[in-house]
C-alpha cells in the first residue's frame, strides 16, 4: 500500500486509498470516497505527527530492496545487475512513476515481487492489477519500450522458511525478556494482520486468511509451539462486518480473563508504518494498560538478516527457476536445508499456481486479463 512520507501526502493516500474497489466497496465511491478521505484526513495527519511526522515505509523499503539485490547478484550472477524499483499503490512512488524509471533505465526484463508474504485480491491483487492497467495504458499508447518489458511475478511466499525464521527470531527476543519457567511458556502471543471486509473473505473466497495462518503455523512449530497464540486482526475501517477477533478486542478480553502480559507480532508486515508504530505501539499498548495489562510488541522485520536473505533467495530461486531451468522452489542453505522444509513451494513459474486460480466469487474482469497476462509473459 505504501504510507505517507510527510503530512502533506496523507490526503493524496487517503483519497486514492478509498478509491479503490477492489479493497474497499462503496455506493457512489466516486463522490463518496473523497468526501471520507477529507474527513479522516486530520484525524490520520495526527497520527502519523506522533510517528516522526510521516511513514518510515519507503525508507525502509528502499533499504532492504538495496540489500536484497546486492545478495542477488553474487546468488544468481547470469541476470545481474540487479536493481530495486518501488511502486506503492496509494503513495508516491506509485506504480506509473516506477514504470518511468524503468523505461528511463532500459529495463526489458522484470519481477514483480509483492512485498505482502500473504496474498489478498485486496493488497497484492490490487497492486499486480493496477500494475496491469497502467501497461496495457501505456502499450495501447504505442509505448515499445513499456511493451517489451518481460514480466514475472512473486505473488506470494507465507511459508518460506527464512521468513518463519525471521519472524521466529523477533518472537524470540521478546520471549528472552520474561524469566525462564512457567512464565515465558505462558503468556500469550496475539499474531496481528491487517484485518479484511468480510464481503472480500466470505463473499470472494480470499486465500489472505488461510495464507496467514499458514504463516503463523510455520512460525510456531519453530518456536517449538511453546506458547498459547491466537490469530488477530487490526485496522478495521467503517461499520462494516470485518474480519475478526479485532486485535484490540482480544487485548480486552485477555485483561478480563487475569492475564498481566501478552506479545503481539505483526505477522503480515515486513517493515514499520503506522499500523506498528501509532496502532499497536501507541493505541493498543495504551488499551493494554487501561486494563491492567502489559503489551509487549515484537520488533518488525525491517533488516532483520534471515529476513533480507529470504528476500534475495526468494528471487535468485525465481529466476533460476525461469533462466536456468532449476528446480522450482526457493532454497535456502545452512540450518534452513533439510528437505521439503526448505523449499517454498508457492514460488512456481512465471507465477504461483495459486495466482491462476481466481476466487470462487471473483466479478473483477480485471483479474482474470491481469492473471492471463502475467502467467503468459
Amino acid at each position: 500500500m505504501g504510507g505517507p512520507s510527510t503530512l502533506p501526502e496523507v490526503g493524496d493516500f487517503l483519497s486514492r486509498l478509498f478509491h479503490d474497489r477492489e479493497l474497499i466497496q462503496l455506493p457512489f465511491q466516486s463522490r463518496l470516497a473523497p468526501l471520507i478521505a477529507r474527513r479522516r484526513t486530520p484525524k490520520i495527519e495526527a497520527q502519523y505527527a506522533k510517528i516522526g511526522g510521516g511513514s518510515p515505509i519507503l525508507r525502509w523499503t528502499r533499504k532492504q530492496g538495496a540489500e536484497m539485490v546486492k545478495m542477488l547478484d553474487e546468488l544468481h550472477p547470469s541476470t545481474a545487475p540487479h536493481k530495486p524499483y518501488v511502486a506503492f499503490r496509494y503513495a508516491r512512488p506509485l506504480t506509473e512513476e516506477a514504470l518511468d524509471e524503468m523505461v528511463a533505465d532500459g529495463i526489458t526484463r522484470c519481477v514483480a515481487f509483492t512485498q505482502y508474504p500473504q496474498y489478498s485480491c485486496s493488497t497484492t491483487g490490487s497492486n499486480v492489477n493496477e500494475l496491469y492497467r497502467q501497461i496495457q495504458a501505456r502499450i495501447q499508447q504505442g509505448d515499445k519500450d513499456v511493451e517489451r518489458i518481460r514480466w514475472s511475478v512473486i505473488d506470494r511466499w507465507p511459508t518460506h522458511p527464512g521468513l518463519v525464521h525471521a519472524f521466529a527470531n523477533r518472537v524470540n527476543a521478546i520471549l528472552q525478556t520474561f524469566p525462564e519457567g512457567p512464565e515465558r511458556d505462558n503468556v500469550p502471543i496475539m499474531f496481528s494482520a491487517h484485518s479484511l471486509p468480510m464481503q472480500i473473505v466470505s463473499g470472494r473466497g480470499d486465500p489472505y486468511p488461510a495464507e496467514v495462518a499458514a504463516t503463523v503455523a510455520a512460525v510456531m512449530q519453530v518456536l517449538g509451539n511453546r506458547n498459547p497464540y491466537r490469530v488477530t486482526w487490526q485496522s478495521q475501517v467503517g461499520p462494516s462486518a470485518w474480519l475478526g477477533p479485532q486485535t484490540s478486542d482480544t487485548v480486552k478480553g485477555w485483561a478480563k480473563q487475569g492475564h498481566k502480559h501478552a506479545i503481539a507480532v505483526p505477522i503480515a508486515f515486513t517493515q514499520d508504518h503506522i499500523e506498528t508504530l501509532y496502532e499497536l505501539d501507541i493505541e493498543l499498548k495504551e488499551e493494554a494498560e487501561e486494563h491492567g495489562m502489559t503489551l509487549h510488541r515484537a520488533e518488525s522485520l525491517n533488516d532483520e538478516p534471515k529476513f533480507l536473505r529470504a528476500l534475495a533467495d526468494i528471487c535468485a530461486s525465481h529466476l533460476a527457476a525461469l533462466t536456468d531451468g532449476a528446480t522450482q522452489g526457493s532454497v535456502l542453505p545452512g540450518e534452513l536445508t533439510g528437505g521439503s522444509q526448505g523449499v517454498d513451494h508457492f514460488s512456481q513459474g512465471r507465477t504461483s499456481r495459486q495466482f491462476m486460480l481466481r476466487c470462487p466469487g471473483c466479478m473483477n474482469n480485471t483479474c482474470a486479463e491481469s492473471k492471463q497476462f502475467f502467467g503468459a509473459r
